[in-house]
């Protein structure tokens, strides 16, 4: 499964992002999938992930009552809402997929990986 991701930016503290996912030749319906990010000198770290059909939604504590995730498998795209962003979010985000997993908070738990979009959010 080849995944791209899109969305991101440069934005001001306080300010919004969304986040895109998806993937060609690839229905992304039976996946579930989720957003890792990495800031510049640290580990990755889990975002959020959802099952395949969309009904069950986990998040990190870093960005809990802050971002929203959402997959809509008619437009085979996973979505990643971010608002409030603060300069603690500025990092490259990352869209994973796994046929299995669907809250592991381990990186090399998901079996696929996007390129990644750079989010900067300064003060």
């Amino acid at each position: 499964v080849q995944l791209q991701a899109s969305g991101g930016g440069s934005v001001q503290d306080g300010g919004s992002l969304r986040l895109s996912c998806t993937a060609s030749r690839r229905s992304l319906n039976n996946y579930h999938m989720g957003w890792f990010r990495q800031a510049p000198g640290k580990e990755r770290e889990y975002v959020t992930s959802v099952t395949w059909a969309g009904d069950l939604k986990y998040y990190g504590n870093s960005v809990k009552g802050r971002f929203s995730v959402s997959k809509d498998n008619a437009k085979n795209t996973l979505y990643l809402q971010m608002n409030p962003l603060k300069p603690e979010d500025t990092a490259v985000y990352y869209c994973v997929a796994d046929e299995y997993v669907y809250s592991d908070t381990r990186p090399d738990r998901w079996d696929y990986w996007g390129q990644g979009t750079l989010v900067t959010v300064s003060s």
